[in-house]
């Protein structure tokens, strides 16, 4: 490109693409500057929704400016390359032992930084079907046909789990006005093909826990009178980094005998950017050797146990960095916080008459889940969310439980560090101002339907 077209092209951008459109589907003949380069793709995420007014997603949206000048001064950091990044991978393992500390491990154990926890579930029951499996061949018994007992509570992952890695999947349905499941419900499902059971702590639908007490109970009565021994793998995406410090001594961790692994993802309520899970095993014992590769890349012989290799260090820097910044007190202040802001948008909406809250009387997750209140209105809770969004750009997911409880459609608002007192009143205030538009107009068209936000969140 000759330097007149070069100078040209600040012109061009506010002409040509201002009217053609952007590069979409064919690979440019010629670029452009980089200013307007950075333009475009900004104009182009104005167009997104807003992350601070994102209620569905579990993710983190936010971060103090120190935390996000880490990130950027390590995003060219290559999180596998021990040899040449000895430091980051020793961050890792303090990570890893902090974590194991803070779930109550009863010593030094093994673990994995992940991609997020749909990685970090992968890798665990990986080592729960492993470890049958090789219980089952010491034993002579056949080994081909393992099964994972879970909620219809869980995330998709599970199932993705058992698909992609021939497990038979049993699959436990939810009942309209019961969204976890307990050892009453896992019990007929047991039997020598069982690898785990996976116990979920912070549901994505609910935000509750599953009764990891009783489940272990029932396993451990199990192991003695069946000789059977299956462990707990605890999907504590969303509530291990919220068990801890709203419910401390709620037992769901390793301190229960039969929980054997826990992911968690640090970038849900550990308060990183999106990109970073963890895996914790009880003990080393827990991760078996036939799962981690020994291999000489760069000079220097790793060991890796990853689903995936090349992958950046800064959102696991960031997490060592909440760690050290917040502490247990810290943590503790501001997810309280959190749960504050919760009860208090809660509170607003049940005063206010139109909504009625679900579960908001047993352990939770901040956030609030929500319903109408009446049944003969000429709308309904996905019109509600469509109304909110369209009025005040607020994504609050309106969605459809799992079976057996699909009959029941619910609402649900996460309450994150970026959600201020003054978010929940205004949050509050625009339902209400939804909910009276709906009056006057009724349900909305199908097209503006099609707005709504109905996943559950990730």
């Amino acid at each position: 490109m000759s330097a007149n077209e070069q100078a040209e092209l600040p012109a061009r951008y506010g002409s040509r693409f201002f009217i053609e459109g952007v590069p979409a589907d064919k690979f440019p003949e010629s670029g452009m500057s980089a200013e307007d380069a950075y333009q475009l793709i900004e104009e182009e995420m104005e167009l997104d929704g807003d992350p601070g007014r994102n209620l569905a997603t579990f993710v983190t949206t936010w971060m103090e400016l120190p935390a996000k000048m880490m990130i950027t001064e390590n995003l060219h950091r290559n999180f596998i390359d021990h040899a040449e990044y000895p430091r980051t991978a020793e961050i890792e393992r303090r990570c890893i032992q902090m974590l194991a500390d803070l779930f109550n491990a009863p010593g030094e154990t093994t673990g994995a930084r992940c991609q997020g926890s749909s990685e970090a579930i992968m890798l665990g029951a990986l080592a729960a079907k492993w470890r049958w499996r090789k219980a089952r061949e010491a034993a002579g018994l056949d080994t081909t046909r393992p099964n994972l007992v879970f909620g219809a509570d869980v995330h998709v992952v599970w199932d993705k789990f058992c698909r992609y890695f021939d497990v038979e999947p049993k699959t436990i349905p939810l009942q309209p006005g019961r969204y976890t499941i307990g050892p009453d419900d896992v019990e007929p499902l047991l039997d020598e093909n069982t690898i785990a059971v996976a116990a979920v702590v912070g549901t994505t639908f609910t935000g509750h826990a599953d009764d990891v007490v009783g489940i272990d109970e029932l396993l451990r009565s199990v192991r003695k009178e069946r000789e059977l021994d299956i462990p707990i793998h605890v999907d504590g995406a969303s509530g291990g980094f919220v068990w801890p410090f709203l419910y401390p001594e709620e037992a769901w961790d390793f301190r229960l005998e039969q929980v054997r692994s826990i992911n968690v993802s640090g970038h849900k309520f550990g308060m990183v950017y999106p990109g970073i899970g963890w895996l914790v095993f009880k003990e080393t014992a827990d991760l078996p050797d036939d799962l981690v590769f020994y291999e000489n890349y760069l000079g220097q012989t790793d060991a890796t146990f990853t689903l995936n290799f090349s992958t950046g260090a800064a959102k696991m820097l960031a997490q060592y960095y909440n760690i050290c910044r917040f502490g247990k007190q810290g943590y503790g202040e501001i997810i309280g916080a959190m749960e504050k802001n919760a009860r208090f948008l809660g509170d607003q909406l049940k005063a206010g008459g139109r909504f009625e809250l679900i579960g908001a009387d047993e352990p939770q997750l901040p956030l609030i889940v929500f319903r109408l209140a009446a049944k003969d209105l000429a709308y309904d809770e996905f019109d509600v969310a469509a109304q909110l969004g369209a009025e005040r750009g607020w994504m609050v997911p309106a969605y459809t439980l799992p079976p057996d409880a699909q009959e029941e459609t619910i609402m649900r608002a996460l309450v994150k560090e970026n959600v201020s007192h003054a978010a929940g009143q205004t949050l509050a205030d625009d339902l209400v101002h939804a909910c009276e538009t709906l009056d006057r107009k009724g349900g909305l068209h199908e097209r503006d339907r099609e707005r709504v936000k109905i996943g559950t969140g990730y």
